[in-house]
């Protein structure tokens, strides 16, 4: 997904959040139904975290500087994993007290019709903003499913909407069922359960965003089929016979950072050596264009060394040699 990829979807859920948040204020105030109030809540919550995900893209176009050379690309995790935080607080923990207090002081609801209404205008207003997320998540998924294309996304902004989007249309049905239950029965028990299933929801979609934001903040590589391509443009089949062990990692979502150690042959020269390094460098952009940031080391493949195993201190190339102990 490309800086920009997503902003369609976060300014759909946006303004849907915003309108969305105004309605279920005002038919609190007019019903006292704690289930608007939590959803209102989660709703001025939704639309603060889209606010941040918008930040978060800005800020990540940044150029580098000297403090910081590979740039800000990972801002947008940040701000991803600070929505994860403002879901689970404000979101998740507001509802299951706000449901606590109704089942332990439930109060008849005034003026059903509000938060009917509201419910049934919400339910569709963020049926738009999830379709929309789901159209623009379509082009990037491929062949993977859902679970699969939110677990291994390095752009943070989709999975982010998906699940929020996801969960508030949850959200609503079981505020909508609380609603009505109550109305059915005459006990306005029912308004507080919806709203403790409401917070218990988002939680846990907040715990989700936060693992899978957390593995993004940590540093992931790149995905299998990028590192296939990546490991068959080194190698040229001349000069660079082999790859001797290769890392990457994503410096953001559209920045990838690799490094390996390639064999060469013993009696290569150094501009020959230089020349292929070079041509390497440009077919790994061309095959993988967001691979901008590309460190070569020249080693002589050693066959003892290798059937050492893999060390991260010392690489089949030859071991590693550590500063004098002072």
């Amino acid at each position: 997904m490309s800086a920009s990829g997503g902003t369609k979807a976060i300014v759909a859920a946006l303004g849907a959040n915003l309108a969305i948040a105004v309605s279920k204020f005002v038919a609190f105030a007019f019903s006292g139904s704690s289930s608007m109030l939590a959803e209102g809540v989660h709703s001025l919550a939704d639309s603060g975290n889209q606010a941040l995900l918008l930040i978060g893209g800005k800020k990540a176009q940044r150029e580098a500087t000297p403090q910081h050379p590979f740039g800000y690309g990972r801002e947008r995790y940040i701000y991803a994993f600070l929505v994860s935080i403002v879901l689970f607080s404000v979101g998740g923990m507001f509802a299951v007290y706000e449901g606590y207090e109704k089942i332990r002081h439930p109060h008849e609801l005034e003026h059903w019709y509000w938060p009917v209404g509201v419910l049934v205008f919400a339910i569709i207003a963020e049926g738009f903003s999830f379709r929309t997320a789901i159209k623009e998540s379509n082009e990037l998924r491929g062949t993977h499913s859902w679970s699969q294309f939110i677990r291994r996304a390095k752009a943070p902004e989709l999975p982010v909407v998906l699940l929020e989007d996801f969960g508030a249309l949850i959200g609503l049905v079981l505020a909508l069922g609380g609603v009505c239950m109550a109305l059915l029965t005459g006990d306005g028990v029912w308004d507080g359960i919806g709203t403790l299933c409401i917070g218990i929801l988002l939680i846990l979609i907040a715990l989700v965003l936060a693992a899978e934001t957390k593995s993004l903040l940590l540093g992931e590589s790149a995905g299998i089929e990028d590192v296939k391509k990546i490991e068959a443009a080194i190698v040229d089949g001349h000069t660079v016979t082999g790859i001797i062990h290769m890392r990457t990692l994503h410096l953001g979502p559209e920045e990838l950072l690799v490094a390996a150690k390639i064999a060469v042959q013993h009696d290569d020269t150094a501009t020959e050596v230089a020349t292929a390094i070079n041509a390497a460098e440009s077919r790994i952009r061309e095959a993988v264009p967001i691979a901008r940031v590309i460190y070569l080391e020249p080693d002589i493949y050693s066959e003892s060394e290798a059937t050492k195993g893999p060390d991260r201190e010392a690489t089949p190339g030859g071991p590693a040699t550590h500063p004098a102990e002072h």
